[in-house]
């Protein structure tokens, strides 16, 4: 019997192997080839200088995809129109995770949530509202990490504009000042003009680069620079002055949304002290009455006020929130 099972596994290895090697193999030669071809280059115009490691994926021109816990999540996402914008969501905020990691910590989050409520309450209605907030909070953690690396990019975007138009005015082309701006500029702005220099330097067109920075960074001012230097390229015109006038309308807007802020700071206040007023009043009367409090929280009239409480000052908090934002 020792033989045939010998047989068995052998035919089988061979199998496995030469459908790997015929599914694999000649993509990792033309990875290898062209990253030869691109260390002959760089010898070549480095004066002999160190030459890559081709291993190092940092050092290669072919986009390696974060590898997450669960890969074929990943790859069912990337084929739906959500999954796109999940995709693009993680891209924003700028941390190193894929779709799949952030499932698992909402399914882990929504258990741990269902599973302390059980354990600490008494309610019924407690463990599924826990598991809800669970399941929700990784993804309203990463919308915020984008949100605010979006508001860092914006504050710090013109900036990169005068950069650009003082690069090309002491007679840089274009791509190069965007490498300076790469080079120069801290984080989100410095990295993401990184990758459309870098997408442009390997061959991309430079107008679809452009555009991908603009789907990238989903903002208005990124989207009028990347129209500018496109017509500019098109028509002909003083690029320099573009980009400075460009930077002098960001901060301008820049000062006025501050001004606004201003004259509603006494709106957001108030919706604040509505939204924890009640909360502080719960508990200073548990401490000074425990007794009148307690009905609250153990007759079913008093959950249906406590809910009804929640679910009012959810839309009273909002509702102020749309009445204070004024558009710039």
């Amino acid at each position: 019997m020792g033989l045939p099972v010998v047989v068995f596994l052998f035919v089988v290895v061979l199998v496995m192997g030469t459908y790997a090697g015929v599914t694999y193999l000649p993509g990792l030669l033309a990875n290898r080839e062209m990253d030869r071809r691109l260390r002959d280059v760089s010898s070549l115009s480095g004066g002999g200088s160190e030459l890559l490691d081709p291993e190092d994926p940092a050092n290669s021109v072919v986009r390696h995809a974060k590898a997450g816990p669960i890969p074929i999540i990943d790859r069912l996402v990337v084929q739906t129109g959500s999954g796109v914008k999940f995709q693009r969501l993680i891209e924003r905020s700028g941390i190193e995770t894929t779709p799949s990691a952030m499932l698992m910590a909402s399914v882990l989050a929504c258990a741990v949530g269902f599973l302390i409520a059980l354990i600490f309450t008494s309610q019924a209605f407690a463990p599924p509202l826990a598991a809800v907030a669970g399941l929700m909070a990784p993804f309203l953690w990463l919308k915020h990490k984008a949100s605010s690396r979006i508001k860092r990019f914006e504050e710090q975007f013109p900036e990169a504009l005068d950069l650009l138009s003082r690069a090309i005015r002491a007679g840089h082309a274009f791509q190069t000042a965007m490498g300076m701006v790469a080079d120069e500029l801290a984080a989100p702005v410095g990295p993401e003009f990184k990758k459309t220099f870098d997408q442009q330097n390997f061959g991309l067109p430079l107008k679809d680069a452009l555009n991908e920075l603009a789907d990238r960074i989903d903002l208005l001012d990124v989207r009028f620079f990347v129209t500018a230097v496109l017509i500019q390229r098109d028509t002909g015109g003083n690029l320099s002055e573009i980009l400075d006038n460009l930077a002098h309308v960001v901060r301008e807007r820049f000062k006025i949304l501050r001004q606004v802020r201003v004259h509603t700071a006494h709106g957001r206040f108030t919706g604040y002290v509505l939204l924890g007023l009640p909360g502080a009043l719960v508990l200073a009367l548990m401490f000074i009455n425990p007794e009148h409090m307690g009905l609250l929280f153990s007759e079913r009239m008093g959950h249906i006020m406590v809910a009804g409480a929640i679910v009012m000052q959810t839309i009273g908090f909002f509702w102020i929130r749309q009445v204070i934002k004024i558009e710039v």
